[in-house]
């Protein structure tokens, strides 16, 4: 049998504190599995376990029930009916066979108005309980949050592969056709093998930076007009079924510098991707490039509805995102990991009554 000054609730009361209680007390009996009450019942009182165990749940629907707290003998629960007079929050049911003690609402709170101690001791356990729920209330906040960060990361992964594998399918049709001359069959064939070569690097991308890795890329000496001028048709090629147009203004400088051509024509994928995605109905983008004091600047500007202020600061964050609903929410942070691997710098600016502009530099090789 269960003493009464054994539970923590009533540790501390006096001889006639505990007599009152004794007096009070009913004892109840509940089968395995059986409802003790129920969600939405009336709060009518408290309960102390004395043998056997209870199962507090919440009960989504006939069938499923949210666990919260399995309880053994000397713990006590639903003692928020004795403070508030609302209905149940929560289902009790018993796991085994079990034996209560249960004393009424209005019972407990007259020995609770002539008892300073048993007051005291009911503030610290609701104290304790609330605090208890809180953590785990966050914990589940947090798993839930993982979880959706892993759906949005595993959503904008397919997003990102669909565009190449779009250029691939429609370059495999071309390709295909028996009257295709064989100037048009070498070109689709080498489409086909640099979006491969694409989706491969996005892949190592994904898997570097997952790693938090980052691998020196093999520079080598290129001459930066050339660079771009052979990666602008293939990124054109990707965003004009969606009534978008890249125009490159002014002369890209025919300057020397160190990199890694196909690792950097990603951070040229990446801004232009993102370009194309918050313009809905489609749009320009402008490219521009000049040549500084031992660098090159190169703009990416698009004629979308900019960069709100709040996320300037937070876009070449992982997971960052702003006016697109699909995207892994990496691109512009490995895109910042790749520019500064080269030496270079990556930043935004913003002018009135223009789109968002992206600009990253490259050092002149000596």
């Amino acid at each position: 049998m269960l003493e009464l000054e054994a539970v923590e609730l009533f540790r501390g009361l006096s001889r006639k504190e505990l007599s009152d209680l004794r007096r009070i007390a009913q004892e109840k009996y509940f089968g395995g599995g059986s409802q003790i009450f129920r969600e939405g019942d009336r709060g009518d009182g408290i309960y102390i376990i004395q043998t056997g165990g209870v199962q507090i749940a919440h009960v989504v629907n006939s069938e499923v029930r949210h666990v919260f707290s399995q309880l053994v003998p000397g713990e006590i629960f639903g003692e928020m009916a004795v403070i508030e007079d609302q209905p149940r929050s929560a289902t009790a049911v018993a796991t085994t066979e079990t034996k209560l003690l249960f004393i009424a609402r209005e019972e407990m709170r007259a020995l609770l108005q002539h008892s300073p101690q048993l007051a005291f001791n009911m503030l610290h356990m609701v104290s304790h309980r609330l605090r208890e729920f809180n953590q785990r209330h966050l914990q589940e906040l947090v798993q839930a949050e993982s979880l959706a960060v892993i759906g949005r990361f595993a959503q904008g992964i397919v997003h990102d592969l669909k565009n190449p594998l779009s250029v691939i399918g429609f370059s495999a049709e071309i390709f295909g056709l028996p009257n295709v001359n064989p100037e048009i069959r070498n070109k689709t064939q080498a489409r086909i093998l640099r979006q491969v070569d694409r989706i491969n690097d996005m892949v190592s991308d994904i898997l570097e930076f997952t790693c938090g890795k980052v691998n020196e890329s093999a520079l080598q000496r290129t001459d930066y007009r050339a660079f771009v001028l052979e990666l602008l048709p293939e990124l054109q090629a990707e965003i004009e079924l969606k009534d978008t147009h890249i125009e490159l203004q002014g002369e890209v400088p025919a300057a020397p510098v160190q990199l890694d051509p196909r690792r950097f024509s990603r951070v040229f994928y990446n801004l232009v991707g993102n370009a194309t995605d918050v313009m809905l109905n489609g749009g320009k983008i402008f490219l521009r490039a000049r040549q500084d004091d031992g660098e090159i600047t190169t703009e990416i500007e698009d004629t979308g509805p900019g960069i709100a202020p709040e996320m300037a600061e937070k876009l070449f964050q992982p997971f960052a995102t702003h006016g697109k609903t699909k995207g892994t929410g990496l691109g512009l942070s490995i895109c910042k990991r790749i520019v500064e691997s080269h030496g270079g710098r990556v930043w935004t600016r913003s002018e009135p009554q223009r789109g968002a502009i992206f600009c990253f530099t490259l050092p002149l090789a000596k």
